[in-house]
């Protein structure tokens, strides 16, 4: 009965949040900085990957000034952790049950516009960071509401909410997940699964971020090489079927006429709803969780930390999510007929879970082991997401009581590994949903009344390092010759 009421009362909440407003909101503000930076996250793209992805190369990434700090590659690898999790494996396999394949179009949509909010919040958490006692640095939100806005209220607020949503999206949920996926494919009991997970949990918290970061360095770029590895072959293996993946895509995300009852127009919307929420939280710019994890890192530049926010959201949303649709499209995983429905039946009237739609999909290339890919995945990418999400929470509860409050919350994070485990997904997903949006509320308003600043900066960093300079140059040497 007390779960119904929870139920209840959390999907009435979350209706108020995620409703047009917020994904208004969370659009509206990347499309501010990108038209406020001149399309930044397109016309320079090349210098974000250089400063990023490239610069792991070269070693650039890896350096640090001193043992207290953290690499931007682990700090990086760490929010990658964080983002990189179930959304891209059963998030994405339900925005298509449910908004159809034009939902990947509007996450698309919404990656897009995120990099350039994740930019803007991240380069503002650089500009209001501190030192800590050991010297380390750390910083988040709060800091830029409390110090920047001026409003204690609304960082306690974000702090309480980040709190909570990594009890959420953070923790139960992944968890839900990990033992979901065994338990399924390997009939592992949900209860051991529970206590490994927590075991292995708490060694890695033991020693603070600086352990964590390692972890995750080495962590991440396997799962990910893993997965993106066997997505390839899926999709070469249905290489013929990739042109009609993609145009399912294009076609299906302005279907005016789509929808239950023939409501024009309604097919579209859901479309949008559910694409930009999924976008959201799988990467979640706007949420300004991984505010919190850049601002640790060893770095000088507030706006080439943002930039690591940048190719954050691009490598989770428009590689690793696009992956993932298109294996299930190309697959021929998604077609109705395959499970008896009637063409414009829902998916999920027949499917319980986005990661059987997913395993679905891989199982048509890899036969039997396709279910056991899935759920190896799962279960990777949802404890990076438990390593990165359990930093955010400490941050924020240190923020609301202090230091003596770490030890405490890292006890309660790792118990509730084990209990989301065995509790109720429907439960998990959705308080999670809530959370995130409660989370973006006091962000955005801090990200948007403090713009100025964001713009600024980058203006600064701009003159700084010449940038765009050889093209005014240019244009006005081809004046001069034109002049003659």
């Amino acid at each position: 009965m007390l779960t119904e009421t929870i139920i209840r009362i959390n999907d009435l909440v979350r209706g108020l949040i995620w409703g047009p407003p917020m994904l208004v909101l969370l659009v509206g503000t990347g499309i501010y900085f990108t038209a406020a930076t001149r399309l930044f996250q397109l016309r320079h793209i090349g210098l974000w990957l250089r400063k990023t992805l490239f610069s792991c190369f070269t070693g650039a990434a890896r350096r640090k000034s001193s043992a207290a700090g953290v690499s931007p590659f682990g700090v990086m690898c760490t929010a990658l952790a964080a983002t990189v999790g179930t959304g891209n494996i059963a998030g994405v396999a339900t925005a298509l049950t449910i908004g159809g394949p034009g939902a990947v179009f509007w996450m698309w949509v919404s990656a897009f516009f995120g990099m350039m909010t994740a930019f803007a919040e991240n380069t503002l958490g650089m500009l209001y960071r501190v030192r800590s006692k050991d010297g380390a640095w750390c910083g988040g939100p709060m800091l830029y509401l409390k110090n920047g806005l001026f409003s204690p209220l609304l960082a306690a607020a974000f702090a309480l909410f980040c709190v909570l949503a990594s009890f959420g999206i953070g923790n139960m949920s992944q968890c839900n997940s990990i033992a979901g996926g065994l338990s399924g494919v390997f009939d592992v009991p949900p209860h051991l699964t529970g206590l490994v997970t927590a075991v292995l949990l708490a060694a890695a918290l033991l020693g603070g971020l600086r352990r964590i970061a390692r972890v995750t360095e080495m962590l991440v770029p396997v799962m990910a090489l893993f997965y993106m590895g066997g997505a390839l072959f899926v999709l070469w293996s249905c290489r013929e079927r990739l042109p009609q993946a993609c145009a399912q895509i294009l076609s299906a995300a302005f279907d005016w006429q789509a929808g239950a009852g023939g409501i024009a127009g309604y097919g579209m919307a859901q479309a949008i709803r559910v694409g930009v929420s999924r976008g959201v939280f799988s990467n979640e710019a706007g949420l300004g969780s991984s505010v919190m994890v850049h601002t640790a890192a060893d770095a000088k530049e507030p706006c080439e930390q943002g930039m690591w926010a940048v190719f954050e959201v691009f490598f989770d949303t428009i590689v690793m999510c696009t992956v993932t649709a298109l294996v299930i499209l190309a697959s021929g995983a998604y077609d109705a007929a395959r499970y008896g429905l009637a063409a414009g039946t829902p998916l999920l009237d027949r499917l319980t879970t986005g990661a059987e739609l997913t395993a679905a999909a891989f199982s048509a290339a890899l036969g039997p082991l396709g279910g056991g890919f899935v759920a190896v995945s799962l279960a990777l990418f949802a404890f990076s997401t438990l390593l990165g999400w359990s930093y955010y929470g400490q941050r924020a509860a240190e923020y609301l009581l202090g230091r003596r409050a770490v030890p405490v919350y890292k006890a309660l994070f790792v118990a509730a590994a084990a209990v989301g485990c065995v509790m109720r997904l429907d439960l998990a997903w959705a308080i999670s949903d809530t959370f995130n949006g409660l989370m973006a509320l006091p962000n955005l308003a801090g990200v948007l009344m403090l713009r100025r600043e964001v713009v600024a900066e980058w203006r600064r960093y701009r003159r700084a390092n010449h940038i765009g300079q050889f093209r005014t140059h240019r244009r006005a040497f081809n004046t001069q010759i034109a002049q003659k």
